[in-house]
């Protein structure tokens, strides 16, 4: 028996998984999709300049990656013990997820251990929230960035080398234009620029708005539900400037496309546009872009490929139509594109 969810399903043979990024990253591959002539083109990421047109204007997802991945054990036990930052409450408080052996109770704590494998802080547990998660406090109190800094690891998603990072992944997991701390997980289109890849496209005047969504753990759950009405939307937080939407509008007005960078920048834009029209917004969007969705803010995006049966594959789909978009799946794979977040990536017009 098919369900609604096997349209959006592929066979990806292991090896096509990158496990890092290029030594230079606008050398990724680039498959360009036209959805009017129904064309697939073979490009790099670097061809950028050449492929847009002047007038053009990127939307960047201007979020920082944070450590957010934490390591210890459980002071009083000394039992092996992870967890994920999540975010901080109104009280200052850490929202996170736990995983060890046995029943964690509430006033225990646990002590971190920085990268280099030393005690470093401890939490202690205060609360435990609905959905699995806890409330903590360090002890002694310290600001949490600058705590996570000295003891957090990179979340790596699992399939790049099992999820355990390496030093190398602190620069590399991280857009050059990352500004706002608070992500969980890269936006991962944003990895393929460079800063002279910007001097060019400046020059072939394609300009840049920059907007924030903070990528959540959600991200990469994939789709449990049988129909993608009953499946239930992760929730991140996003942000648009007035200054930003005045930027897109007179792109607009001028004849100009704006191309999203990323799912999350089309999340970002799409959610601030449901009155029908792009207005500065900042809040939690739980926006889930599937069939039928009328773009209001999008017109071109650049993607990477995506995992099979993902809310980030539905929302391309949607975007590129499906019968299009599963023929540029099957060419890339054919053609061995790298897959994933340290992977190629795909522009559709």
């Amino acid at each position: 028996m098919t369900s609604e969810l096997d349209q959006y399903d592929y066979d990806l043979p292991r090896e096509l998984i990158a496990q890092q990024p290029l030594a230079r990253r606008s050398d990724a591959r680039l498959l360009l999709v036209d959805r009017q002539s129904e064309t697939i083109e073979h490009y790099h990421v670097r061809d950028l300049p050449e492929i847009l047109r002047r007038g053009d204007r990127l939307v960047l997802n201007n979020t920082r990656v944070i450590p957010a991945s934490l390591a210890g054990y459980r002071t009083t036990t000394g039992g092996r013990w992870q967890g994920l930052f999540l975010a901080l409450n109104e009280e200052g408080h850490w929202r996170i997820l736990c995983k060890t052996r046995g029943r964690l109770s509430v006033g225990e704590t646990v002590t971190l251990i920085d990268r280099t494998l030393r005690d470093a802080a401890k939490l202690r547990l205060i609360e435990k929230l609905p959905g699995g998660a806890w409330l903590a406090h360090p002890e002694p109190h310290q600001e949490a960035l600058e705590l996570l800094e000295q003891v957090g690891r990179v979340p790596l998603p699992h399939y790049i080398h099992g999820g355990e990072m390496r030093d190398s992944d602190l620069e590399t997991y991280q857009t050059v234009f990352a500004q706002e701390p608070g992500a969980v997980a890269a936006p991962t289109a944003g990895l393929h620029f460079t800063e002279s890849l910007f001097k060019q496209l400046e020059q072939q005047g394609v300009g840049r708005t920059r907007v924030t969504l903070h990528v959540g753990l959600g991200t990469f759950r994939p789709i449990t539900a049988d129909t993608l009405s009953e499946h239930v939307m992760h929730s991140e937080w996003a942000c648009i400037t007035p200054e930003a939407v005045a930027e897109l509008q007179q792109t607009r007005a001028a004849g100009g496309r704006i191309v999203a960078v990323g799912t999350t920048s089309v999340r970002t834009l799409e959610s601030a546009s449901q009155s029908g029209q792009l207005e500065p917004w900042s809040g939690e969007t739980d926006l889930f872009i599937r069939p039928p969705y009328q773009f209001r803010s999008v017109d071109v995006l650049l993607t990477n490929f995506h995992l099979p049966r993902s809310t980030l594959l539905v929302l391309v789909y949607t975007f590129g139509g499906r019968e299009l978009i599963r023929r540029a799946y099957e060419e890339a794979i054919a053609n061995e594109y790298r897959f994933y977040s340290y992977g190629d990536a795909m522009l559709i017009l």
